[in-house]
């Protein structure tokens, strides 16, 4: 097990390997496995980017992110102008389904809304749009569409995980309630954690996925 000195340093080597980020504008504090991330970025799609290389650190059991973007005169953009560029964002990503998704853009803060069939979809409308430049902040409240749950569907996810990984899918409980899937128990580092919501979420008619997967310190 890391100390938290150790993986302090760790992240902030990883931060500064990473030629997307500034590792400079990025203060980190650890305790207890616990990342906190405090500092000024220039856009949005860097903070996305320090959150994703945080999270491929070994031994990181949480990630607190008290991160804002403050935008370069360079990087400012007009509301509409945002809009604009959202919309053809979206209307040229392959995996958006077309006239699905609703864009709103205020002070550079771009919101999606609408209802789409599959979670990947979902996550490739935000990920067309988190990368503009002008985009601030993003808040996606794309919901999914309802659809019949099948009933074996704890099983078929539990056979997913355990093609991905058979040691973490013993120590995972997997909870069906309608639509929804809750996930518990223990893993061993927060990319199995991700992994595993992405198995569930992968299963026919599920609309939310509860993780309440914990990374062991």
């Amino acid at each position: 097990m890391k100390t938290d000195a150790q993986l302090k340093r760790d992240i902030a080597s990883e931060l500064e390997w990473d030629p997307s980020i500034n590792a400079t504008n990025v203060g980190v504090a650890v305790k207890e496995g616990v990342v906190t991330l405090t500092g000024h970025l220039e856009t949005y799609a860097e903070k996305h980017a320090i959150e994703r290389a945080v999270q491929r650190v070994e031994g990181v059991r949480a990630l607190a992110v008290e991160l804002d973007v403050k935008l370069d005169p360079g990087h400012q953009r007009s509301d509409s102008d945002i809009a604009a560029a959202a919309e053809s964002a979206l209307q040229w990503h392959a995996l958006v389904p077309e006239d699905r998704v609703r864009v709103k853009v205020e002070k550079g803060w771009v919101t999606l809304g609408g209802e789409v069939d599959w979670e990947f979809q979902r996550v490739s409308a935000e990920k067309a749009v988190r990368a503009l430049t002008g985009v601030v902040g993003l808040s996606n409240g794309i919901t999914l569409k309802v659809k019949t749950t099948p009933a074996n569907i704890s099983t078929r996810i539990r056979d997913a995980l355990a093609r991905q990984a058979e040691r973490e899918a013993k120590s995972i409980e997997i909870t069906v309630s309608g639509s929804v899937v809750t996930l518990s128990g223990k893993v061993h580092s927060w990319a199995e954690r991700t992994a595993a919501q992405g198995a569930a979420w992968s299963a026919p008619g599920i609309t939310q996925v509860v993780n309440r997967l914990s990374v062991e310190g």
